[in-house]
């Protein structure tokens, strides 16, 4: 079997995955959506259009295809997301590029979710409440990832991620001589990535899909849920290809992204980053339609010493009736 051959195919099986994903869609029902929130400072700036971009690692949250062509043999992601209500997000990635790529790029990726402490109680009497201490919700995704460029101009790539979340314990009954009867309210479920990229040969036009967060139903108790699974597809294309100026010097990139959550109407993330000498970038995005979410806007820093490639992102976004959101974000290349 040839090359396109493989690349037509793996073009179809991920429609027929993606169509058969979203047939019958929950809206506002799925769960874990920590896993919806994307951290990286850089994406963020962009208005998370992030399908269509080859990158670093931290490519396996967004499009795990986007690391195939990685040049660094080790490539490293450090972040942190100051979130609404006071939660923190924390994530990092790592990508290896072995024997100079020829099996392919291989990467890890971990992120916890801190919701901070909050109190327990329980109701006593017609009005009131007993105060049962307090408890601390978290959330966990960890997960490997694999890249390969099959040919010039196609590349594919997976994630499988281990993900959890845990509420705490919390009282379910009352025992016979009033003790408290309490049970931890937890779950996990692998879940899977999945993402396609392709170089049309015409200047930079790049285009990409993705599927995240596909998994088996969870249930919780009575109520059965499923991850924010979520489909995308996009483009990018450097808007310098159409002028004189010299792309060593100068880069203005256009991104825009289609995508239909599982939970959530159809939405478009667009994208803009002008980068000059490679070495800083500003950037601008908007989501639309969305409940609260609206301008994005970042800056970043790159820079090599030693041989070792070094970056610092920052992105604000505002989030409406909540408070703004901060990202940020240190990568390290060597």
């Amino acid at each position: 079997m040839n090359k396109l051959k493989i690349e037509v195919l793996f073009v179809i099986l991920a429609l027929i995955v993606s169509g058969n994903s979203f047939a019958q869609s929950k809206r506002a029902q799925a769960g874990m959506k920590f896993l919806s929130v994307a951290n990286s400072a850089k994406i963020s700036g962009i208005g998370e259009a992030a399908t269509a971009i080859e990158g670093r690692s931290e490519s396996m949250f967004f499009n795990p295809a986007g690391m195939a062509r990685q040049t660094n043999m080790v490539d490293v992601t450090l972040g942190q997301t100051e979130w609404i209500a006071d939660i923190k997000y924390l994530y990092g990635s790592a990508s290896f590029s072995l024997f100079d790529g020829k099996y392919g790029i291989f990467g890890v990726t971990i992120t916890t979710v801190d919701y901070g402490t909050l109190n327990r109680t329980i109701r006593s009497g017609s009005d009131g409440y007993t105060d049962l201490g307090t408890y601390s919700p978290t959330a966990l995704s960890a997960g490997l990832g694999y890249a390969k460029a099959l040919s010039d101009k196609f590349a594919v790539g997976g994630n499988i991620k281990y993900v959890r979340q845990s509420f705490g314990e919390h009282v379910t009954s009352i025992g016979s001589s009033g003790e408290y009867q309490y049970e931890k309210f937890e779950k996990d479920v692998m879940a899977f990535d999945f993402g396609i990229l392709y170089h049309t040969g015409w200047k930079s036009l790049l285009f990409g899909m993705s599927i995240r967060n596909f998994s088996e139903e969870i249930k919780y108790i009575d109520e059965s849920f499923q991850l924010p699974l979520t489909f995308k597809i996009g483009f990018s294309f450097d808007l310098i290809d159409l002028t004189d100026f010299n792309k060593d010097d100068h880069s203005l990139m256009i991104l825009v992204d289609a995508s239909h959550p599982r939970d959530y109407d159809e939405q478009l993330n667009l994208g803009m980053q002008y980068t000059i000498f490679n070495a800083v970038s500003f950037r601008a995005g908007y989501i639309t339609p969305s409940d609260e979410q609206g301008l994005n806007a970042g800056v970043g820093f790159n820079h090599t010493i030693a041989g070792v490639n070094i970056g610092f992102d920052y992105a604000y976004t505002d989030f409406g009736i909540f408070d703004n959101l901060h990202r940020f974000t240190v990568t390290l290349g060597y």
